[in-house]
């Protein structure tokens, strides 16, 4: 049996919140080494098996937009449960796929699963934790973020020239049900049912409150576009550094890695002064770097000056600030909405990962054999995260939306 709440000691269950978020970026990116075998495997073309990585962002997206409401009406615990118990499911249909066509059918299933894991592991932390806190916790659970992100595709590529392509998704079936099974015995249910709204339609209207207040819409765009302007750098940065600069691969991936290096340091620094500083101060901080080093990636792209290094300095100084502004931003705004934080979160994160697929295919379609596209969208991410930061300067306390 779980322990009640007020038995609960929020601070042992750091890590296992950290790894219900973690579950996207490792279903995402420990696959990616195998996709071309698997294309081999099942007699289609790469192409198509790329598609499933659209299939489970589009999955993972509407997941969220569905489990944040259904949370502050029926509750946290439920809903995580049966999420990983879907994506359980959905990753042993992935690793018996026959055919394409079977596996984009279950990614799909896989992401509507995870997503439950996802937003509502940063709601109970909402729940669990002052606005201070939250802010810091979050910083924490982002570093466990980006550390999946870095060696998610190392386990992936070792794993298929171990075992083959399908023991990837065993490896995520086996990471679930340990997670399911820490949730079962250590994670009561957060939201007690005076808090929750009262109908189910009202919970989902929750998301027309949030849209209409210029704060929450600057958090959300703040994060957002900051998250966009790393996917372009993210699906052009090969282009850029390996084609146009004659960047070796093994010198790209160091290159690359100066990011995750960057992220690691400054979502570290903002868990020590959050809770002296404050969220909003960080989040500031970390909008002028981002609109500053975009700034001077623009005017390199359009100038052609600078070369390789000042082109890899600003992104690291952009990239770095990624995890400050998605923790401090989802926290403030989960302040602003208690009662709605369901629906923030999976608002929220929704938005991010839609502006992020959004710029990741701007970059794309703008693609000219030069680092200008890059430098234009992350350039205008950017500008776009710190303008939006200015809509949240709005009279405080902060204000809430009712629960009807």
């Amino acid at each position: 049996m779980p322990p009640t709440a007020s038995q609960l000691q929020p601070q042992r269950l750091i890590v296992l919140l950290a790894a219900l978020v973690a579950f996207g970026p490792l279903s995402i990116d420990m696959y990616l080494p195998s996709l071309p075998l698997i294309a081999a495997d099942l007699g289609t073309s790469e192409s198509w098996v790329q598609a499933t990585i659209g299939v489970f962002l589009a999955g993972f997206c509407s997941g969220m937009l569905l489990y944040g409401p259904l949370s502050d009406r029926f509750g946290r615990r439920r809903l995580l449960l049966g999420g990983i118990a879907l994506y359980m499911l959905a990753s042993l249909g992935c690793a018996l796929a026959a055919e394409s066509g079977q596996l984009v059918f279950w990614r799909f299933l896989q992401a509507l699963g995870g997503a439950a894991a996802s937003v509502l592991g940063r709601t109970i932390v909402r729940d669990l934790f002052p606005l201070l806190e939250v802010a810091r916790i979050l910083s924490l659970m982002h570093l466990t973020t980006m550390v999946a992100t870095l060696v998610a595709p190392l386990i992936g590529g070792y794993l298929i020239l171990i075992a083959g392509w399908r023991a990837i998704f065993v490896l995520l079936l086996v990471f679930a049900g340990v997670c399911l099974l820490l949730v079962v015995r250590r994670i009561p249910e957060t939201h007690p049912a005076e808090a929750r709204s009262t109908s189910l339609g009202g919970a989902f209207r929750a998301y027309l409150h949030i849209l209409r207040q210029p704060q929450a819409l600057g958090y959300i765009l703040c994060m957002g576009l900051s998250f966009g302007g790393m996917f372009a750098f993210i699906t052009a940065s090969p282009f850029v550094y390996i084609q146009y600069f004659g960047v070796s691969p093994q010198h790209y991936a160091w290159l690359f890695g100066l990011n995750i290096v960057g992220i690691l340091i400054v979502t570290l620094l903002n868990a020590r002064l959050v809770t002296r500083l404050g969220p909003q101060r960080l989040s500031l901080l970390g909008a002028r770097v981002a609109a500053f080093s975009g700034l001077g990636l623009a005017a390199l792209g359009c100038t052609g000056s600078g070369g390789l290094p000042a082109i890899v300095a600003c992104l690291v100084c952009f990239v770095s600030v990624t995890g400050l502004l998605g923790a401090n931003c989802v926290a403030s705004l989960l302040a602003r909405f208690p009662g709605q934080s369901g629906a923030a979160a999976g608002l929220a994160v929704a938005l991010q990962f839609g502006l992020g697929t959004f710029c990741s295919a701007l970059v794309g379609i703008l693609h000219d054999g030069t680092p200008l596209p890059m430098a234009l969208v992350v350039g205008t991410a950017g500008v776009g995260s710190f303008l939006a930061l200015s809509l949240t300067r709005f009279p405080e306390p902060f204000t809430t939306v009712s629960r009807a």
